[in-house]
């Protein structure tokens, strides 16, 4: 694998690091390595490997908020959810792979909010790629020390009285927070119920409100 740290492709024409002047690490040159392995064997292609990671790039909160949209509306879905939320994804569609989704449920008693204690395990495949804030060593622990404090950074600040339970992702499990649906919503369509559901509300660290728009 020919590079001298000047040429910003590899053979393949993917770039090593195009955004950044640093060296690249073992792992990165590990992973460049058996990309290319992969590509010179025939296993996969470059347009397979591109579509992939696009697909990836393309994934956003909007599915989770579909998600709670549809707790939202429909309490015997919402059952199904927090029985098993990886079954209950797929009865809309979204594959969540192999992993263990849990979802935990906001109450007028209880504020549930997520970390990744170890590294930035995240539900990806609901809520697209985690926060740059997510993946810091000061949210990772400071939220499981001191989580009342966390959350008013975030401007969510709660009575006294809610308890605030934090839970701590891994690499086979993963948690979706369905907040507390917004006062005033009653009679709305999922679609618009969704357009109240924010990334950081599944995680968290924010509350459901009402959409900005005025369409609703």
């Amino acid at each position: 694998m020919p590079h001298d740290g000047h040429d910003p492709l590899s053979p393949s024409g993917h770039p090593y690091r195009p955004d950044q002047d640093e060296p690249l690490t073992y792992w990165q040159c590990m992973e460049i390595a058996i990309r290319e392995l992969l590509v010179e064997k025939g296993v996969t292609t470059d347009a397979a490997i591109r579509a992939q990671v696009q697909t990836m790039d393309d994934r956003g909160p909007a599915q989770g908020a579909r998600v709670v949209a549809r707790a939202w509306a429909d309490p015997d879905f919402h059952h199904r959810l927090r029985s098993d939320g990886s079954a209950a994804c797929r009865e809309l569609g979204i594959e969540v792979g192999p992993m263990k989704l849990i979802a935990v449920s906001n109450t007028p008693d209880l504020h549930n909010v997520v970390v990744c204690t170890l590294c930035s395990c995240y539900p990806r495949n609901l809520l697209g790629l985690p926060p740059d804030w997510y993946k810091s060593r000061e949210y990772r622990s400071r939220t499981v020390r001191e989580p009342r404090a966390v959350l008013r950074e975030f401007g969510t600040t709660l009575p006294e009285g809610v308890a605030v339970r934090v839970h701590d992702s891994t690499a086979d499990m993963r948690y979706l927070v369905v907040p507390m649906r917004p006062d005033g919503t009653e009679g709305w369509t999922e679609g618009a119920l969704a357009a109240c559901v924010t990334r950081d509300a599944m995680i968290g660290v924010a509350q459901a409100a009402h959409p900005k728009s005025d369409g609703i």
